[in-house]
């Protein structure tokens, strides 16, 4: 039990309602939180990850992904491990060893929409793009890192040229 310490009125207050997907598109994100955590059926565990969308119409919005590093499934865990691949990339940090040395870099995220299935709503799937903007997968393995992305200290306008959300205009 939690006492409030006094009386909240409801309807006073207007409730949340449910995020929608967010468009396809690419968007400047950042890992905001992370933690393992155990699969439904016990069997794995799970790199859970949480991100915030810095620019751009949707700034503030959130986005989650999942990345299955513990799993029965070796399929799985080779998506997981890509994935991770990617965006370890992405922010610049080729060797990591906590989730926690990824948090608060921009990175670029390719957001796509997944159809409903079965129970489920429709739902974001996010790739996650080096630096230079060409998918992981099909990037040089010897390219040299390119210089970090500054943080935005605000959000900015965004521009239409290229469909690149996080471009400036200038």
């Amino acid at each position: 039990m939690a006492s409030f310490g006094h009386t909240f009125d409801a309807s006073q207050v207007e409730p949340n309602t449910p995020y929608e997907v967010l468009p396809p598109g690419k968007y400047l994100v950042q890992i905001v939180a992370s933690e393992m955590r155990p699969t439904k059926d016990g069997m794995g565990q799970y790199l859970y990850l949480e991100l915030d969308v810095l620019e751009g119409p949707y700034t503030g919005r959130k986005l989650f992904d999942r990345l299955n590093l513990i799993n029965p499934s070796q399929e799985a865990v080779q998506i997981a491990q890509r994935t991770l691949s990617a965006i370890c990339r992405a922010a610049g940090k080729l060797q990591v060893n906590d989730s926690d040395q990824l948090h608060l870099i921009p990175i670029i995220a390719d957001v796509r929409v997944r159809p409903p299935k079965g129970e489920y709503g429709e739902s974001n799937s996010i790739r996650y793009l080096p630096r230079n903007g060409v998918p992981a997968a099909t990037a040089a393995p010897s390219q040299p890192a390119a210089a970090p992305a500054p943080t935005p200290a605000a959000p900015s306008a965004t521009a239409a040229a290229n469909g690149l959300p996080w471009k400036r205009q200038g």
